[in-house]
């Protein structure tokens, strides 16, 4: 008998390393805008809440300016679209699959048990992420950012995923890499296992207390 119906996955920093390529659109962004570069590490700890969050916390940095402020200013304004063309370009290009995850979701299906993702990442660049890396035909259902109003920490993904496949969250998982996805499978009631190698904005897994931290998907089909 399987132990989970439903899996759920975070994106960037899970599944896929998507860091570098993220950290050339940001760059990129700030060298149109005549402002000095970040770098990967900065880049590894603003990762999570989406795109919009990431370039203010590089804008806030690179300018010395309130992240508050830097929200609502006529440069972010004019810098989102930039970056959006940035990324566009850049999304998929250094971007590859994290140790055993392929083996693994294909073992997962094999098994009969629902595969989902629910990211914070926007649409229009997840299936960009997803395709590139071969992803899309292994997943019933895919959250992006956009999906609906609210993104995670929310848990209206999740509690979507459930209803949909009509699975108790204690038939569920969610497999993340954060504070941010701890805090969304916790919202749902759902059981949540953590990897150590993504993007928790430099702080350590432990005080997230996951039921599981895992060292890497070898334990989702390893028995």
């Amino acid at each position: 008998m399987r132990t989970f119906d439903l899996i759920m996955f975070d994106l960037d920093g899970t599944l896929v390393e998507t860091a570098p390529e993220i950290m050339d659109a940001v760059n990129d962004t700030l060298v149109c805008f005549d402002l000095p570069l970040v770098s990967q590490q900065q880049v590894n700890h603003w990762i999570g809440h989406g795109t919009l969050s990431l370039l203010v916390e590089a804008v806030a940095f690179a300018t010395g300016r309130p992240a508050d402020q830097v929200r609502t200013s006529e440069l972010m304004r004019n810098m989102v679209g930039q970056y959006n063309v940035f990324y566009g370009k850049r999304c998929g290009t250094r971007s590859h699959l994290y140790p055993h995850v392929r083996e693994a979701l294909e073992a997962l299906r094999a098994e009969g048990v629902k595969l989902a993702v629910v990211t914070n990442k926007e649409s229009r660049y997840t299936r960009i992420v997803m395709d590139v890396q071969q992803l899309s035909d292994l997943f019933d259902v895919v959250i992006s950012g956009d999906t609906f109003a609210t993104k995670k920490p929310d848990p209206v993904g999740v509690t979507h995923c459930l209803q949909k496949f009509d699975v108790a969250p204690g038939r569920a998982l969610f497999v993340g890499d954060s504070s941010i996805d701890a805090a969304t499978a916790r919202a749902a009631g759902v059981p949540v296992w953590l990897l150590p190698y993504g993007y928790n904005m430099g702080q350590p897994l432990e005080v997230c207390q996951p039921d599981r931290l895992i060292a890497d998907f070898s334990s989702l089909f390893f028995k």
